[in-house]
């Protein structure tokens, strides 16, 4: 008589979380797959961080959104090594010549920042649903393009164009279970000096697993609007509209 083979109890929760939970085990280690597994996923969170971003394949689906020229920029950061070991210097344009200024409500800069598979994969397309949600109510600059990026380099930018509110399409911070998560920071009246406490976030872009590109552009135009009526961003300006009801 064969002994009955115990049914794994995570079976039935792995597909509802990217997680990496009850994880085999082969004697006192992890399964050979498991370990394979992982190895793919951290060579993936260090392409995403390393591989430049090809602006100019992004170029031609920028220009398709009918927004203008998109401009190409790059921080002080002269390379990716010194990206990584000087923030400060990603947060800085080299130059704001070739801006273009003028009276927009809402500008875009869609920067690099620890992922360009993020970017590449994402940026075309969940800016032409920002244009979508907002296109109808805000005048929108042309898209702004910054290699070696941090979030705060748009502080700079939005200033230099005299966009009232900006929003940075950035490549987050890669992990072992997305090495592609997208992230658009909102600050409204941008400037240099601004802190992390003066924007709004909103994470965890990348369809199918992740947020979604009409869902993260919806709450986006919320957040403009509030920040519009609010007269500020960050900490004072929250989005409610998915919040339950207390009774």
């Amino acid at each position: 008589m064969t002994e009955a083979v115990p049914l794994d109890p995570w079976a039935a929760l792995r597909p509802t979380t990217q997680a990496r939970i009850g994880l085999p085990r082969a004697g006192m280690g992890m399964a050979t797959t498991t370990v394979l597994e992982l190895s793919t996923a951290l060579a993936a969170a260090r392409d995403a961080v390393h591989v430049p971003l090809d602006t100019g394949a992004l170029l031609p689906g920028m220009t398709e959104l009918g927004l203008g020229t998109p401009i190409e920029l790059r921080s002080r950061a002269t390379d990716r090594a010194l990206y990584l070991r000087r923030p400060d210097l990603g947060r800085v344009p080299e130059g704001l010549d070739g801006l273009p200024s003028g009276a927009w409500d809402v500008g875009f800069v869609i920067a690099d920042g620890l992922s360009s598979r993020a970017v590449a994969d994402h940026a075309v397309p969940q800016v032409a649903a920002l244009v979508k949600a907002l296109g109808h109510e805000f005048r929108l600059a042309p898209p702004v393009l910054v290699t070696q990026a941090r979030v705060a380099i748009g502080d700079w930018i939005g200033e230099a164009m005299g966009v009232r509110t900006l929003l940075v399409l950035i490549g987050e911070r890669p992990g072992l279970s997305v090495a592609d998560s997208l992230g658009i920071y909102l600050t409204h009246e941008p400037r240099p000096g601004r802190t992390d406490a003066e924007r709004n976030c909103i994470s965890n872009i990348h369809p199918p697993a992740g947020l979604g590109y009409a869902e993260a552009a919806a709450t986006a135009a919320r957040l403009v609007a509030g920040a519009r009526a609010l007269g500020r961003s960050g900490v004072d300006l929250k989005d409610t509209s998915g919040a339950p009801e207390l009774p």
